[in-house]
């Protein structure tokens, strides 16, 4: 496989990606680093910049180095009868009310539905017929994953396979645009962005943060899917997938089957794409008893997916200066921590400096760092030891209001970004509920699974010469 980026794709920043020194360096991608580019490519840079997309092998090579660091984002040229032949896969159970949505939604397209077992398969059959789908039916419920598997058995091995929720609806033209990103024949899947429908009989509270923090929805931001990135994976509520490069999915897991499914992609050197350009509705729970029963439920795959993946699960990355810091705020000691983030900041400017890359940028990389290492702890807290941490501060009011302030970090960071129609207050009540269910199901699915790793913190490399300084593109 070419490693160059195929000609005629177009190339475009990331937003949070900055350009410094004259163009020699990129700061930027998931997890963050600073690319040094040699002299031919400066001049490949200059080119990508300049045209907008890849127009020879050099250009192809260095956008392809700028896709996989996160750095930059291609954007697919128009392939006429790019959707020929691919077949959309929609696994349902009973909900023919929200089949039929979903059905009329992909009236262009061609729809396998396969019922899960429904106990009114005379329902899902007349709403299948109505829209000119085809059907296929299991006589016993098996859940997604072997609903997916009983569609993709009915498959032949080559082209593209599409999978689409029964409660989802696509927006127009949805398949065309996600399609374009298999020119590339790197790329093994695409998923759009799932954009929450609150129902209309949920609370104002409720509908306020379902919108906000649905936990299908992965954000504005487009990304290469990756653990441990940005986007560390996609639902498959709505995904399209080569179907030469899935084989099946894992029928042992209820939930986070989807989860397993990208990250063995991945594995296996395929990309995978998060393309929010291109979005897909989808229903969300209409009580607060529903939403936390879902997001306990999601919990529970932890455990069995760190059996699968063990080194993925970690509910808390460590890298040790940042950690360092964090841990010297929490005990109430600003000035050590101040020393501490001095030293760090000073060693990697020595570090970026010996590299040839400038040392300014040392200051906001460990800042940025140590703020999401202090917001990735405070809900690591919540979620897995938050009664027990309560316990143990209770009788001390610092403590406990040092507590309370890590638990509302992430909550209020969330808040800030977010900008949701709900006060901070009742947000970081309703985040903490949320945080809380999952925690809970984390628990249920470790102790399930009989393993410790996704309750265990991990230590990460922290800020290192490979992945900030030295790394020469083009």
């Amino acid at each position: 496989m070419s490693l160059a980026l195929p000609s005629g794709f177009g190339v475009v920043l990331d937003r949070h990606t900055r350009v410094l020194d004259g163009g020699r360096v990129l700061l930027g991608g998931s997890p963050r680093r600073a690319l040094k580019l040699s002299p031919s490519g400066v001049a490949a840079f200059g080119r990508l910049r300049a045209d907008g997309f890849v127009t020879d092998e050099r250009t192809g090579r260095l956008a392809r180095r700028l896709v996989d660091a996160g750095v930059a984002h291609p954007r697919p040229p128009v392939v006429a009868g790019a959707v020929a032949g691919v077949t959309v896969i929609v696994p349902v159970r009973d909900r023919a009310a929200a089949l039929s949505r979903c059905l009329a939604a992909l009236a262009e397209a061609d729809v396998l539905v396969v019922d899960d077992g429904s106990t009114d398969s005379a329902a899902v059959a007349a709403v299948a017929a109505r829209h000119g789908a085809r059907l296929l039916r299991r006589p016993s419920p098996g859940g997604p994953a072997a609903a997916r598997n009983t569609g993709l058995a009915a498959l032949g091995d080559a082209g593209l396979v599409a999978f689409v929720d029964s409660d989802c609806v696509p927006s127009p033209g949805w398949l065309e645009r996600l399609a374009g990103h298999f020119a590339d024949p790197a790329v093994v899947a695409v998923a759009p962005r799932i954009v929450p429908v609150v129902a209309s009989g949920a609370g104002r509270v409720l509908g306020a943060f379902a919108a906000a923090r649905s936990p299908l929805d992965l954000g504005p931001d487009e990304a290469l899917v990756r653990p441990g990135g940005r986007v560390s994976y996609v639902p498959t509520a709505a995904v399209v997938i080569r179907r030469s490069a899935l084989d099946r999915f894992d029928e042992a897991l209820r939930y986070g089957e989807d989860v397993d499914a990208v990250w063995r992609l991945v594995a296996a050197g395929g990309r995978v794409r998060y393309d929010p350009s291109v979005t897909v509705a989808h229903a969300e729970p209409a009580s607060w008893p529903a939403w936390l029963r879902r997001r306990h439920h999601y919990g529970t795959s932890a455990g069995p997916l760190a059996r699968r993946h063990p080194d993925r699960l970690a509910p808390l990355v460590l890298a040790p200066w940042p950690a360092a810091v964090t841990a010297l705020l929490l005990a109430r000691r600003p000035l050590l921590a101040t020393a501490a983030g001095a030293v760090a900041t000073a060693r990697l400017a020595s570090t970026l400096r010996a590299d040839g890359l400038p040392p300014s940028i040392a200051a906001p990389m460990i800042a940025e760092s140590t703020a999401a290492t202090l917001t990735a702890t405070g809900r690591a807290v919540t979620q897995l030891a938050l009664p027990a941490v309560v316990a143990l501060t209770a009788r001390r009011p610092r403590r406990l209001a040092t507590l309370a302030a890590l638990v509302a970090a992430p909550a209020v960071r969330d808040w800030l970004r977010l900008r949701p129609s709900l006060d901070p207050v009742r947000w970081t009540l309703a985040s903490t509920a949320d945080d809380l269910a999952y925690g809970s199901g984390v628990w249920r699915g470790a102790l399930r699974a009989r393993t410790v790793r996704p309750l265990l913190p991990r230590r990460g490399g922290g800020v290192r010469r490979r992945r900030c300084g030295g790394s020469r593109a083009g």
